[in-house]
């Protein structure tokens, strides 16, 4: 079933849980009737997957070139994926979008906020979810989380991650009609809810 398109992001410290409130939000839009396309940043194109390979697994490389190949990616998940998919009135559910970057490289990276996000909404011709959900989980709590294995950027320092977190957290204060913050220390499903109460408070979801 199509209907109105949606454009939905989840974002968040590493191990916060953004992937499972993806998993959770898809199907209750399924169980709803409707067409759910879901995907993940980076990665979720064929290019992409190879970028994400580079990004987190691959060699050193500066900041900037990191924050290039980060716009790169979602370049070409916006042409190849988000953008047709909206056009066919579906549900869109990405696993991290631009203010990952902006977090991550202009604010953990101190490329400068403003300047990487310049850059990333050329990338995504200007492209902005209807509702961005940011899981906020403590370094400390990811980090318990995530084990003893760790890509290249989960490796950073708690000082990394906490710039990354206040920046995520500055923007939801800055535009509360966006955004959404949600403890990412309760259970799973009462996330989910109070994200479910959000998006049926703006009409994005029946």
């Amino acid at each position: 079933m199509t209907g109105p398109a949606r454009f939905i992001a989840l974002e968040g410290g590493d191990g916060a849980g953004k992937s499972t409130q993806a998993r959770l939000l898809a199907a209750t839009y399924a169980a709803r009737g409707r067409n759910v396309v879901s995907s993940r940043q980076p990665g979720g194109t064929e290019l992409g997957a190879r970028i994400r390979r580079l990004l987190l697994h691959g060699d050193s490389m500066s900041a900037r070139a990191e924050a290039l190949l980060f716009a790169a990616d979602k370049a070409q998940h916006v042409a190849e994926v988000v953008r047709p998919a909206l056009a066919r009135g579906d549900v869109v559910i990405t696993d991290r979008y631009t203010d990952s970057s902006v977090a991550y490289q202009g604010a953990g990276r101190e490329l400068g906020v403003e300047q990487v996000r310049d850059i990333l909404m050329w990338a995504v011709d200007g492209l902005v979810p209807d509702l961005t959900v940011i899981v906020d989980v403590s370094p400390t709590e990811g980090r318990r989380r995530r084990g003893s294995v760790h890509d290249r950027l989960e490796s950073e320092s708690d000082a990394f991650h906490d710039a990354v977190r206040r920046h995520f957290r500055m923007l939801a204060e800055g535009a509360p009609d966006r955004y959404l913050v949600v403890d990412g220390t309760m259970e799973p499903a009462a996330i989910h809810d109070v994200v479910v109460a959000r998006l049926v408070g703006m009409g994005l979801l029946p």
